[in-house]
């Protein structure tokens, strides 16, 4: 079993980034969701869409074998090689301007190691404070989990299934363009997302995976369609992968406590992504 090591040093470490929320990223979102129109120079940036900023492209050599970044720089240096990122909590105070620069401070805020049934594990939790012109407008804690790979022929975790009941759904046909475009746009490089023989034979996955950030955004939306008014705080945690080869389905249920259930379910009926958004009445 590996040994974890303690990267409670790494708590208070911060970087920032600068860049301009650019209209053409938006618009090859748009054009990768199947828009009719994309958002332009002085609209709102969508939520969960700043997720196609702030990610820049490290050189060739200094890429890992999964295709992320080669560990150590701002997120501490786990050594298991599994990592995913398993949730987060958005708050929403103001949109972000397309066309405008914005800036992104990022510290991490906690880094915990444990032992379970799953083997060692590392969570790493990240807060993000996204601004434009002095004004905060995206607060984000992002989770991010690694563990040990799995041993060869170890059975899969049985999923739980969807909530039923819901109120409302929409249908979500993936494929590896889909997959592809996202990877591309979000400068996301694990393998996962585009190599299928990677995919099956180094992460036993039974196909390309559907990114996590892609079905959280695409929520996001779903919990906003129809102009149903402003989502101000969204929360998320992945609870079993999607692949690119089947369809999933997008499903909300009745509002309570001020807050509005939503989830992804599988193509077998199993809870891939629990969520929730609150959504400010449309002014």
């Amino acid at each position: 079993m590996t040994s974890t090591a303690d990267y409670s040093d790494a708590v208070g470490r911060t970087e920032r980034h600068v860049q301009t929320i650019s209209a053409d990223r938006a618009a090859g979102l748009a054009a990768t969701l199947d828009m009719d129109h994309a958002p332009a120079d002085g609209d709102p940036l969508p939520p969960g869409w700043h997720w196609l900023y702030f990610n820049p492209f490290v050189q060739r050599r200094n890429i890992g074998p999964d295709g992320h970044p080669k560990r150590g720089g701002f997120l501490p240096a786990v050594t298991l090689p599994r990592r995913m990122w398993a949730g987060g909590r958005l708050t929403y105070h103001a949109p972000l301007m397309i066309g405008r620069e914005a800036e992104k401070v990022s510290e991490i805020i906690g880094v915990k190691a444990k032992s379970g049934r799953a083997g060692q594990l590392v969570f790493v939790t990240v807060k993000h404070s996204l601004s434009q012109d002095g004004t905060l407008c995206v607060e984000e804690e992002q989770d991010i989990v690694y563990r040990e790979a799995p041993e060869p022929g170890a059975p899969k975790p049985e999923p739980a299934p969807a909530p039923e009941g819901a109120t409302r759904s929409e249908e979500i046909t993936p494929d590896p363009v889909f997959l592809f475009r996202y990877s591309a746009l979000t400068s996301n490089g694990h393998r996962i997302h585009y190599d299928r023989t990677y995919a099956r034979e180094e992460e036993d996955y039974r196909d390309l995976v559907v990114h996590g950030p892609l079905t959280a955004t695409l929520l996001q939306g779903f919990a906003t369609a129809a102009g149903a008014g402003r989502l101000t705080r969204f929360e998320f945690r992945g609870m079993a992968p999607l692949f690119g080869d089947r369809p999933f389905t997008l499903e909300a249920g009745e509002e309570a406590d001020g807050a509005i259930p939503i989830w992804a379910k599988g193509p077998d009926g199993e809870l891939a992504m629990q969520a929730s958004a609150v959504v400010a009445p449309a002014s």
